[in-house]
């Protein structure tokens, strides 16, 4: 058993080539699930094949493993279990081994696509393993931000809409319309007539503008660097900053030479 965990430990806290290499690998096996979860939205599931089941059932086992195993080798298991994301993992779960019940509330099929918010422990692990993603932080956390919302947005849209409204039959169509409104490009092919349809149409338009504008903000100013300044305080420099611009005191921020 202490074998297992020191393994454990290895391939999800090491900081040798051992542990990253299993966390490129986490990290294509989360985004291959992401796409089977979207895909599977277009099948029908009135009966539910039998293969789909199988396939819930041995991706829900892989989870839960996963799961369990970050429970066992976590410093403080308690932290762990009350993490927003490890509760939603579990929702997550739970769903693929309860395929009559997810069919009965459709919302937890398609909350399996929130697997996405995973990705914000993912942003973790690319920041330690390279530099290109520590590089450019700042840019990949606000697309990041506007990627999860677009996939929430589009899971509540197909979710609430799917069995009453004509325009949205699958998940693309909900992906469609959530992307048509945050451009405010609104063609008018898909609507949401209804008054709970208004009310999501205007939630997503104002939390997903105020995204894409950030998103905008982050690639066009100026690339700077976190580094805390030990007089002011202040937390954001130039690259090649050599006095804080707020208080003129030395700093020494690590940098490559580039």
């Amino acid at each position: 058993m202490v074998a297992i965990k020191a393994f454990l430990k290895t391939i999800y806290h090491g900081k040798g080539s051992e542990g990253q290499n299993w966390r490129w690998t986490f990290i294509g096996v989360d985004m291959l699930l992401m796409l089977f979860f979207v895909v599977t939205t277009f099948i029908d599931h009135d009966p539910m094949p039998r293969w789909l089941v199988i396939t819930d059932y041995g991706i829900g086992t892989y989870l839960l493993l996963d799961w369990l195993a970050r429970g066992w080798v976590s410093a403080d298991r308690i932290r762990y279990l009350s993490r927003p994301l490890a509760m939603l993992d579990l929702l997550v779960i739970l769903s693929l081994f309860a395929p009559a019940l997810t069919e009965s509330f459709i919302f937890l099929r398609v909350i399996r696509t929130l697997r996405l918010l995973h990705s914000y422990h993912l942003l973790h692990d690319l920041r330690q393993l390279s530099g290109f993603f520590r590089d450019r932080e700042e840019i990949i956390s606000a697309a990041l931000n506007l990627l999860v919302f677009i996939f929430v947005a589009s899971s509540t849209v197909y979710a609430l809409q799917v069995r009453v409204n004509d325009n949205i039959n699958n998940y693309v169509d909900a992906f469609y319309f959530t992307v048509s409104t945050l451009t405010t490009t609104g063609f008018g092919d898909i609507t949401l007539p209804d008054t709970t349809g208004k009310i999501i149409a205007a939630f997503m338009m104002i939390i997903g503008v105020s995204l894409f504008l950030r998103l905008i903000q982050s690639i066009f100013r100026p690339s700077k660097v976190s580094h805390e300044c030990p007089d002011c305080g202040l937390n954001r420099h130039d690259r090649d900053a050599v006095h804080c611009k707020h208080c003129g005191v030395t700093l020494h921020i690590s940098t490559e030479g580039a």
